[in-house]
């Protein structure tokens, strides 16, 4: 009686496929770890593009004050002012999203205020792309229950 060997396919050539191997699982604190980091290179990212409009309040600047006046027909001041609040409401409004995204970061690793992370990581989607990417995989981790569970209470 012949049985067959369990290390030969059908065909009775040998089988070489590597063992399987379980899935490396990383414990969710350390991906908050990891979450909080990326939170950090984003406030970095962020504060760094959100300053490209200071050449906007040099040149309102510039036109307020009449450095334009050159030509025949000089813009008028209001222009000037359109230029600055506009370049500096920019500039604000991206340091303010740098600065969330920084404190996001360390409660992320302190495990502390879910909800302002939760919150955070929301408003994070609208950056495209980077702040969509880890906006969505924020997300994810933080609306599972074990992950919930690591933050410390509310005082």
């Amino acid at each position: 009686m012949n049985t067959p060997d369990p290390s030969t396919s059908d065909s009775g050539s040998l089988d070489v496929r590597p063992p399987v191997e379980a899935p490396v699982v990383v414990p969710p604190a350390h991906q908050l770890d990891i979450l909080g980091i990326l939170y950090y290179v984003l406030a970095a990212l962020t504060g760094l593009f959100s300053l490209i409009p200071i050449a906007h309040v040099v040149m309102g600047l510039a036109m307020i004050g009449g450095r334009f006046e050159q030509g025949s027909n000089p813009p008028p001041p209001m222009v000037g002012w359109i230029f600055l609040i506009m370049g500096a409401t920019f500039i604000l409004g991206g340091l303010t999203c740098a600065a969330l995204f920084a404190m996001t970061g360390q409660r992320l690793r302190q495990r502390r205020g879910y909800t302002f992370c939760l919150v955070v990581s929301a408003i994070s989607c609208t950056l495209m792309p980077f702040g969509t990417i880890l906006g969505i995989f924020a997300l994810i981790e933080l609306t599972k229950p074990h992950v919930k569970a690591l933050f410390a209470p509310a005082r």
